[in-house]
């Protein structure tokens, strides 16, 4: 059954939400779990670096959650992460569209690719690149954190359909925060200009899985997450959750709030905006 939404649709019902996790998790269940541990050498490829792979279960799901979104909501644009890899020009695109989904078949490919069960799917739905809704499902647990531009806080929605509101930690104290740096992914003079002052922090690291990171800063459990590789179906879902939670996203460079139309500089999110200027603090001056 489709939904037809007017071209500047306000925001998506509880119902229409309800179809969209239902299809992530169907396309879970049938293209990802059953490949994952189960894929040869010959359905993974490496994309634009050794490490940055795409395997026979992204494009699979890809397909899969597209076809049933144009079915659901025909007016809608509908791009994901391996569709953007074909076609460049569907990145500004989408930042320009007044209802587009964004879908991440596999978030933490790599993870995926070598059984290790770290990753999810995420989507999300931009109204002229700002995210309005956004999804963090983990096929594993089968469980979901989602938010949207309503008064509803972020929730986490276990398996058994229980759900809770989220809240982002309160830890101000630079010493005593953890998160998530994606350093590997800088260049080489700013890893060299970072590292010195990562020990102003209790501790850094990454997952290799923006769908886990973003869930782990809206439940409390990290403090912020600063990303130069800013794709947008890595991070709108989770701007929006991690915002909705009592978050704040920014640009370290400007300050300016996340738009997907933004393809450089250096997001930062963190729990409250008191933690974003005391991480900012830090980061800036090694960084710009």
């Amino acid at each position: 059954m489709s939904t037809h939404l007017p071209v500047a649709a306000q925001t998506l019902s509880a119902a229409q939400q309800a179809q969209i996790v239902n299809l992530v998790r169907r396309a879970a269940k049938a293209e990802i779990l059953p490949r994952f541990q189960n894929l040869s050498q010959s359905q993974i490829e490496a994309k634009s670096r050794p490490d940055d792979l795409v395997t026979e279960a992204d494009l699979a799901s890809e397909a899969m959650i597209t076809r049933g979104l144009r079915r659901l909501f025909p007016d809608a644009m509908v791009v994901g992460e391996e569709a953007v890899a074909k076609d460049g020009g569907l990145r500004q695109r989408m930042a320009e569209h007044a209802f587009a989904f964004v879908i991440d078949p596999i978030d933490g490919t790599w993870n995926y690719a070598k059984g290790i069960p770290l990753f999810g799917v995420i989507l999300s739905v931009l109204r002229y690149g700002t995210p309005i809704f956004g999804l963090l499902y983990d096929p594993i647990m089968d469980d979901y954190v989602i938010a949207d531009e309503t008064d509803a806080p972020t929730r986490m929605v276990r398996k058994s359909g229980q759900a809770t509101a989220l809240a982002t930690s309160q830890i101000t104290d630079i010493g005593q925060m953890s998160g998530y740096i994606h350093f590997g992914l800088m260049p080489k003079e700013v890893q060299h200009k970072l590292a010195p002052v990562l020990p102003e922090f209790m501790r850094t690291t990454v997952l290799r899985c923006s769908c886990h990171e973003y869930r782990i800063l809206a439940q409390a459990n990290a403090d912020f997450c600063l990303s130069s590789t800013l794709n947008p179906w890595d991070h709108a879902a989770g701007v929006l959750a991690c915002g909705k939670a009592g978050g704040v996203s920014a640009f370290l460079d400007d300050g300016a709030p996340y738009n997907a139309s933004r393809e450089t500089g250096y997001l930062l999110s963190a729990a409250s905006q008191s933690a974003w200027d005391a991480v900012a603090a830090v980061l800036r001056p090694a960084i710009l």
